[in-house]
Order: C-alpha cells, then structure tokens, then sequence
C-alpha cells in the first residue's frame, strides 16, 4: 500500500471537497484525484461520494479514516522525535499573531538572530492556531493558551492596551463625539474585540479593520479612536493615550511546544531566548 495516498485521503475528509484538500496540500486538484482513486483500487473500496460542492465520506470510508488518523498521529510522532534528536540543526520555525511577528519579531530580530546564531528564524504570522503536533511550527508565541492541552504552555509576558488617538483628532476634547476604529462583525473569537465593542458601544464607528497594525497606522493619520497594545502606541509621539472611566484590557503572553520536544535543544534554546528578550522590551513577566 501506497501510505502517501492515506495522507491525501485523511486531507480531503478533513476539508471535505477536493479543492480543500489541494489547497492544504499544495498541489493541484487533479493530483488530489489521482492519489484519491489510487487509494479505493488499492483498498477495492468506494472511500467518497464526490458531490457537486462537497466530497462525503462513504460507510467504509468513516471506517477507514479512524485508523488512518492514528496512522498519521504515529508517523507525525515518528518525525516529532527524528527531529528532536538531530545533531544538527539550521531551521527554527516560530508561529505568532501578526501583531507580535511585525512590531516584535521584526523590531528585535538581531538580538534572536545574536541568540540563535548559525540559525535561520521563520516567522509566521497568522490570526489562527498552527498545530504543533502536526510540525507546522517548532513553537508557538499566542496571546490565549488555546484549548487544547496536550502542548506544554507557559507564560511569559503581557501585553497591555488603552484608548489612543492622534494628537490631533478634531475630537479628541469631546469623548461624545468620538469615532472608533473596530473590527469586523466577522472577526468574533478575539478578546480584544470583545473589549473594545463593549467600549464603543452605540458609538460611531468609523471604520472596521481586521489587523492591529492597520489599526495603528490608520489612528496614526489622524482619523478616530483604536484599543492599541501600550508598548507600541506609548512610544509614538504622534498618539495620545485617552483617559477613561472603562477598564483597560490586559493579554497574557504564552509560549507552546510540543511534549515530544520539551528536550530539543533548539526548541528550548529558541524559547528562552524570546522569554529574555520580551522581558527586556517590557513585555515580559
């Protein structure tokens, strides 16, 4: 048996279309088939119903994908731990929200680069959870500890947000007049969200932006009101920090890696290093 083609099929019920499944893969479609048919010739089986706009799991096909999520769970193990035990390694790949990859990572990228040295530090920026399990990234930098909890977590910094308009706002002396920069009704899972609609409340909003550091440059021009993280807004001598009666919001800062790589000297190298440098950009705990 071809294992590849198992590989294909868990991706295609997990996204369910084929599209799905080429997207997540990088490949086209077409391979998606091909590997797909390979795979029920193999196994003299029917695995899925290719609809229209959807590609069901058949019976046999539910049955088959239980064993082979623990065939996938087992070789991701497998590489976890080949991994791990490498002599010698040039490639750390670090996950964190875009707001930390580009007003952290980017700003102190010479004193990891110093820490790490030898070392090549991808940095991937993205609103969503990456899976360690999955080796999707070597350790993850997150402003939530998520909700699973087979990573090992721990906390190492906080970061703290207020009101901030440019110094110039037209209505910075009129808080009844304030207009506000928020996020999209779309964008729902964020605590920041949550904090800052509750302070709009009936409010105007003058426009909605999904990214913080759009958020930022936006107040920057002059136009409304954002919640911005203090150690990037309290530097900038064109913003003013509003005083008012509502609490301010607070976000713990985490750090996860897989159990499997507690021992990594890399890993554990890559970590302490963050921790250190968060500590001395007055982020850390």
């Amino acid at each position: 048996m071809n294992w590849e083609n198992i590989r294909f099929f868990v991706a295609i019920a997990r996204s369910g279309t084929l599209s799905g499944a080429a997207k997540a893969l990088d490949v086209d479609q077409a391979t998606v088939s091909r590997r797909l048919m390979s795979l029920e010739a193999e196994l003299g089986s029917k695995l899925i119903e290719r609809l229209p706009r959807e590609a069901r799991l058949t019976a046999q096909g539910q049955i088959i994908l239980a064993e082979a999520v623990e065939i996938e769970a087992c070789t991701f193990k497998i590489e976890r731990l080949s991994v791990a035990n490498k002599q010698k390694r040039e490639k750390v790949t670090i996950s964190a929200p875009p707001v930390l990859a580009r007003h952290f990572f980017a700003t102190n990228m010479l004193k990891l680069s110093q820490e790490l040295p030898q070392v090549l530090i991808s940095i991937l920026s993205d609103v969503h959870f990456v899976s360690l399990s999955r080796l999707e990234a070597d350790l993850a930098v997150r402003l939530s500890p998520g909700i699973k909890d087979t990573d090992i977590i721990k906390k190492i910094g906080k970061m703290d947000f207020a009101l901030y308009a440019a110094s110039n706002y037209y209505h910075l002396k009129s808080p009844e007049l304030w207009e506000f920069i928020a996020y999209p009704e779309r964008v729902t899972n964020f605590e920041n969200k949550q904090w800052l609609d509750k302070i709009i409340g009936d409010k105007r909003v003058l426009c909605e932006m999904t990214d913080l550091s759009h958020q930022y440059e936006t107040v920057c021009s002059g136009v409304g009101i954002a919640g911005l993280p203090c150690f990037l807004a309290d530097k900038d001598k064109r913003l003013v920090k509003l005083e008012v009666d509502e609490s301010m919001l607070s976000l713990d800062i985490w750090i996860a890696k897989h159990p499997d790589r507690r021992n990594d000297p890399l890993v554990v190298h890559a970590s302490n290093a963050i921790a250190i440098i968060l500590k001395e950009v007055g982020l850390g705990l």
